[in-house]
């Protein structure tokens, strides 16, 4: 008498069949995970070089505005500078002019009046952050009362490896300079 329950001729899978599936699809997954982990990572350092470039632009941009208004430099050297920059009263007059510092602090952080501006900058050896000069052109070192011009250099590295990632350099002329 047969069984009927259990047919001789059952169509199915093996346990050595059903393992090597298992590993394949295990070895699919860990590859998709592996490339959407890259890509996020990827994905977040663009943010970070994004953030920190952004943050760079604006403290740059600040810096550029308030040394062009001013009326002349103070006191500077390659880390530091201040500068006179005007006060407005409720008229749009100047009323008075007011000492602004932009230093480099802790030998990677820019300080505008003791309040951190921007963070991760390299001072780079025998690079200068601040650069003066005169109406010539002609660098001037240590800065006096004739820099009409201030060259700036920022470099940010966003990974701390010691390498720039963010290069910002550009020439500020004093507009109120002589004033």
């Amino acid at each position: 008498m047969k069984n009927n329950l259990f047919p001789e001729n059952q169509k199915g899978f093996s346990l050595i069949e059903l393992m090597v599936v298992v590993v394949i699809l295990s070895l699919v997954i860990l590859g998709l995970v592996t490339f959407f982990t890259g890509g996020a990572r990827s994905w977040i350092a663009g943010q970070s070089q994004l953030e920190a470039q952004r943050n760079a632009r604006q403290a740059m941009d600040r810096m550029v505005r308030e040394i062009r208004e001013g009326k002349n430099i103070t006191t500077g050297s390659a880390t530091s500078i201040i500068t006179n920059v005007p006060h407005f009263d409720v008229n749009g007059n100047i009323n008075s002019y007011n000492n602004v510092t932009y230093e480099l602090y802790d030998t990677t952080t820019i300080r505008r009046d003791n309040i951190p501006l921007i963070d991760n900058v390299l001072k780079i050896s025998g690079e200068d952050i601040f650069k003066y000069y005169d109406n010539g052109g002609i660098e001037i070192d240590p800065p006096d009362s004739t820099v009409s011009k201030v060259r700036i250099n920022l470099k940010v590295d966003v990974d701390d490896d010691s390498n720039p990632d963010i290069i910002l350099n550009t020439d500020v002329n004093l507009r109120n300079f002589g004033l």
